[in-house]
């Protein structure tokens, strides 16, 4: 993870001018005990590659596979991860709260 979120993004500004495909995720609502706060980001690039943490790595594995997805659609989504759903236990979302997170592409 990068130090902070500034970095994230020149990391995301730097990828897109060398003509990568990219998108961003961000942590737009939290409940309970959330990994990340609100703002947190990951951006992801159209091979898989990625920077920063939207979960302190429980649901970055499915963040990423959906925001391959955004990139090839440019279709934007908000994903929703908690405890009571079996997603979240599926990808390890068991700390006991709620996140949501927007993804989006960056063109």
């Amino acid at each position: 993870m990068l130090a902070t979120d500034d970095d994230i993004l020149a990391g995301a500004e730097a990828w897109r001018r060398a003509g990568r495909g990219v998108a961003l995720a961000t942590v737009v609502e939290t409940w309970g005990s959330a990994p990340r706060p609100v703002g947190s980001h990951l951006v992801v690039d159209g091979d898989g590659n990625f920077l920063g943490s939207v979960s302190g790595g429980c649901v970055e594995g499915d963040v990423v596979t959906e925001a391959l997805d955004v990139i090839a659609d440019g279709a934007p989504r908000t994903l929703d991860f908690g405890v009571a759903d079996e997603t979240a236990w599926r990808v390890g979302l068991s700390c006991g709260g709620r996140i949501k997170v927007y993804v989006e592409r960056v063109d």
